[in-house]
């Protein structure tokens, strides 16, 4: 019987006991927040010395991640907060709305101004100058991108392990949408910083403005994919959504081992934050008690539940019914 196996074996699969602190998270935004303000201005400057297209639909997009970022600070403060009586799941969701600001801010702040600035400049064309400082600028940017995207990678690689995950795999699948915004943010920002030095170089060479402006609503348009990628990923989120498949069926382990369990016949484990996950079960509890002692036991086995995981914000547990088949609780099964 499940009941048989020793304490060792109680403790959580590595879906749900190596859970990377929230720290990291911030940690990864803090950078990318410094990186893009710094960038910005950089950027800024640059463009109106320039006179360069795509070097102002990089500054806007700058400025638009710099903004971004400030709003993936709030989703992480405000998805932190504990749970109290109107919200017993915890605040944990709010996390994708404030990710959802951000995401609509890049579409709008980066993508939209950076087609329509470089729209403008195909209608209006008008020639630049002081290429080298562009260089410069567009160099040190990505330095400090690459900076900011190597650490999100960092973190996502060390996310991806333990789920056993290619990296891209676990950036769009991961519940956590902080490192998702920046790890995109960065890696479209490296690749509309390759376009804005070949516009430039191409405005250089041809005296033409049209490689340039070319160039910026190519920025745009990277920024809008990226952007609708995310908006996509933060709606699945708030909609609700199940756990990833390993992470149910290590719940299911761990809820099978526990002693008082003979079986488990229902569950469902729905992410509700940030590496956050609610669980909703029934259970066939080892021997026959009556309701009230039976209630009293499924609580112990909430409770146990509950502890041995971060990730596990709330259990709920309902006796099942004789006639319910037993679930598989192999995580390949879930």
């Amino acid at each position: 019987m499940s009941g048989q196996a020793g304490p060792g074996a109680l403790g959580p699969g590595p879906e749900l006991g190596a859970v990377q602190p929230a720290s990291e998270s911030v940690r990864t935004v803090v950078v990318a927040l410094v990186a893009n303000a710094l960038i910005a201005v950089a950027k800024s400057a640059a463009a109106v010395i320039t006179g360069s297209a795509s070097l102002a639909a990089e500054a806007a997009h700058s400025w638009a991640d710099t903004g971004n970022e400030l709003f993936l600070v709030a989703a992480g403060r405000r998805a932190a907060r504990p749970p109290d009586a109107g919200h017993p799941f915890g605040h944990g969701r709010e996390a994708y709305v404030w990710s959802l600001f951000a995401a609509i801010g890049l579409f709008v702040a980066g993508g939209a101004i950076s087609v329509s600035h470089g729209v403008q400049e195909l209608l209006h064309p008008e020639p630049a100058g002081h290429f080298a400082i562009g260089y410069a600028v567009l160099a040190v940017s990505f330095v400090l991108e690459g900076v900011s995207y190597l650490r999100s990678v960092r973190q996502a690689r060390a996310a991806a392990r333990l789920l056993d995950r290619d990296l891209l795999e676990h950036v769009m699948a991961t519940s956590d949408p902080t490192l998702r915004a920046v790890f995109a943010e960065d890696a479209a920002a490296l690749i509309g910083l390759v376009i804005a030095t070949l516009g430039l170089a191409a405005h250089q060479v041809t005296g033409s403005a049209v490689p340039d402006a070319i160039g910026s609503i190519l920025v745009g348009v990277l920024l809008t994919v990226v952007a609708f990628v995310l908006i996509n990923s933060n709606r699945r989120f708030l909609v609700g959504q199940q756990a990833d498949p390993r992470v149910i069926g290590s719940v299911a382990e761990l809820l099978a081992r526990q002693p008082e369990v003979d079986r488990v016949t229902s569950l469902r484990v729905e992410v509700v934050g940030p590496l956050m996950v609610s669980v909703i079960g029934r259970v066939d509890l080892v021997g026959d008690d009556v309701e009230s002692l039976l209630a009293v036991r499924l609580r112990a086995v909430e409770a146990r539940l509950q502890a041995a995981s971060p990730v596990i914000v709330a259990v709920v547990l309902g006796p099942s019914a004789p006639d319910e088949p037993s679930l598989r609780t192999s995580p390949s099964a879930a």
